[in-house]
């Protein structure tokens, strides 16, 4: 069983590590650049609506998940004696954190700052409501991604470290 654990526990650390850095690459490859071409008033109204879709259980899972198994995966690695693994795990992990640590420190606020906006309709001036989210979001946006990308490069490499 527990080897079949320390086979399972890493592999779901590198696929969750995956689809969490995916998650931060989408916005800064197409989500964002997309709607630098949209209007203000669109896209404070768009992004409205991505911060409310993306709070279910998938984005919970992984959001949640893949720091959790990287913990798991460096814990058990270490656990049986496979320190590089650890290590490159435990990187993983720190990357992931940082990650979060850099959602809820700087792209939630400001992901708040436009629902307190009001209704995009309503905005008087959404060209200002724009200004003071889109350009901080999407700078810390590539720093989520070059993160959680290297996250996932160092899970891969605990999974063929010896």
């Amino acid at each position: 069983m527990a080897e079949m654990v320390l086979g399972v526990v890493p592999v779901l650390a590198a696929v969750l590590a995956g689809l969490f850095a995916g998650l931060f690459l989408a916005f800064s490859m197409a989500v964002m650049p997309g709607l630098a071409r949209a209007g203000d008033r669109v896209m404070v109204e768009a992004m409205r609506g991505m911060n409310t879709a993306i709070l279910n259980p998938v984005f919970a899972l992984v959001f949640v998940g893949a720091p959790v198994a990287a913990l798991g995966s460096t814990a058990l690695f270490f656990a049986a004696g496979a320190h590089g693994s650890a290590v490159w795990s435990g990187a993983a992990l720190v990357l992931m954190a940082a990650t979060v640590v850099v959602t809820f420190a700087v792209n939630v606020p400001r992901n708040d700052a436009l629902e307190r906006a009001g209704a995009p309709a309503r905005i008087q001036d959404p060209a200002a409501v724009r200004a003071a989210f889109e350009p901080v979001w999407v700078r810390w946006n590539h720093l989520r991604s070059l993160a959680s990308a290297a996250a996932l490069v160092c899970a891969v490499v605990a999974l063929v470290t010896g």
